[in-house]
């Protein structure tokens, strides 16, 4: 996996091509604190990508992150995102979505703490 970015070339294989032309994934996005473990093991499915295939071997032992993914993979985030989406779709990988952030404060919280600012 390491060969598919040459260090004077550029990419060996073209980004599109591992994506199948796409640019952004089929299904919903993936925060890149999402976190993913896999459901199969590579061997259990012939047609996935090698990309794939070593998503799904880094996700075996550990449950990592799709940042953490993309680095140990060496594909950028994007790429990630889409083979990651792909093998979602496939039943291949299981993503635990971070929990929405709560509500922000009120306008009178916010003018509270604006008035107190302007006491000191």
């Amino acid at each position: 996996m390491s060969d598919w970015y040459g260090d004077e070339s550029g990419p060996m294989v073209r980004l599109y091509a591992l994506t199948r032309g796409r640019a952004r994934p089929s299904a919903e996005f993936l925060d890149i604190i999402a976190l993913v473990s896999a459901r199969t093991r590579p061997e259990h499915d012939l047609t996935l990508s090698p990309e794939q295939a070593v998503i799904l071997q880094l996700c075996q032992a550990h449950t990592l992150s799709v940042a953490e993914i993309a680095a140990r993979a060496n594909l950028p985030l994007n790429v990630t995102r889409v083979l990651l989406a792909d093998l979602l779709n496939g039943g291949h990988v299981e993503v635990t979505r971070p929990a929405p952030a709560a509500t922000g404060p009120t306008d009178r919280i916010l003018r509270e703490v604006l008035n107190g600012l302007r006491a000191l």
